[in-house]
């Protein structure tokens, strides 16, 4: 098992860079790169600057770098590029790119001068926290609801259940994020949850047990928000599994021996239905922790790396987008590591060792 783990994390390597040479042709094709969006602001400032001098405003001071924006100088636009390490070739920019990747040395943001590390640092607990609550409450809630619903095939149980997981599955996060925020945070019918932020100013002056609770209270609706769509994938999987394993020829076997059914259940059922469940669990976290929480960072004004990515996307803020997309590549190469690892650790018959060679 130890040779098939550092296989895997020696492959690792070639598959991150393919995936950020592939983003990194793309970002580059993209129109509108940073100095253009650097100049867009210049000239925006000198606009304003102008109309205020037209119409009369109070404010008639203008410096000389807005006034010489409209005509942008050369030697300022040769300043930005050597600013943003636009003077280089792009595989020059790549390759040390890497090497700076390497050691976890993202740079600086373009638009935020500050190093794209610490904004990564200051918006991953929201991310963590809104991803972690999800998924965990998606798991502890569809699997024991999947394996009831096995057990009651056909039932009223099993029907009504299915409806209401189907509908979840039909809301959009967003739309039920609105809807929660409608009826319990808006005051037009309950105030009963806070309407934005991971935590109340007065947050560090609380007893711990009030930290505790302050946290519920701002993270119940947008983990609500978060996990919806997620409960109809992850039940039904469950259900299906457990009904094809149910009517497999071992568990005839087993009943016809007379053994218990609750150890046929889960000392055997269980650990082979499961299998399916723990392939499916990197996804659903890096799907829960990043991609599908954008939105629901912005309705709860939650600021996390979703939200960073977005904004780092529209303002060009390359070592933003960067910078994010390799923790993102990163983690989710990790989480299939552990995923594959897990099988192992739930059924011990599994030797990635033996399938390989």
């Amino acid at each position: 098992m130890a040779r098939y783990t550092l296989r895997r994390l020696l492959l690792m390597i070639p598959t991150l860079v393919g995936i950020m040479l592939l983003n990194f042709i793309i970002v580059q094709a993209a129109p509108g790169g940073p100095i253009d969006q650097m100049l867009a602001r210049f000239e925006g400032a000198d606009a304003m600057a102008s109309t205020r001098l037209d119409t009369g405003g109070a404010d008639i001071q203008v410096n000389d770098e807005s006034r010489g924006a409209r005509g942008i100088d050369p030697r300022f636009i040769e300043q930005l590029e050597q600013q943003f390490g636009f003077d280089k070739p792009a595989h020059e920019r790549f390759i040390g790119m890497l090497v700076d990747y390497a050691t976890f040395d993202f740079g600086t943001s373009f638009f935020r001068d500050r190093p794209v590390i610490e904004l990564m640092i200051e918006r991953l607990p929201v991310s963590i926290s809104l991803g972690l609550w999800a998924t965990l409450l998606v798991y502890f809630i569809s699997i024991p609801l999947g394996i009831r619903k096995a057990l009651h095939h056909g039932s009223r149980f099993d029907v009504y259940s299915s409806g209401l997981v189907i509908v979840g599955y039909a809301i959009p996060g967003f739309l039920f994020a609105i809807l929660l925020i409608v009826l319990f945070a808006s005051g037009a019918y309950f105030d009963w949850f806070p309407l934005r932020g991971l935590t109340s100013p007065d947050f560090a002056d609380l007893s711990t047990w009030g930290k505790v609770k302050d946290y519920a209270w701002h993270m119940t609706l947008p983990v609500l928000a978060a996990a919806i769509g997620s409960f109809a994938t992850l039940t039904m999987l469950t259900k299906n599994s457990f009904l094809d394993e149910i009517h497999k020829q071992y568990v005839l076997t087993a009943r016809a021996k007379g053994a218990d059914e609750h150890r046929i259940l889960y000392g055997h059922v269980f650990r082979n239905a499961m299998l399916i469940i723990i392939a499916g669990l990197p996804a659903a976290l890096v799907g829960i922790f990043f991609t599908g929480a954008l939105l629901i960072e912005v309705i709860f004004s939650l600021d996390g790396l979703g939200l960073l990515g977005f904004e780092a996307v529209m303002q060009r803020d390359y070592p933003v987008i960067f910078g994010t997309l390799y923790l993102y590549t990163l983690i989710g190469l990790l989480l299939k590591l552990v995923s594959d690892l897990t099988y192992v650790w739930v059924d011990p018959r599994i030797d990635f060792d033996t399938r390989e060679a």
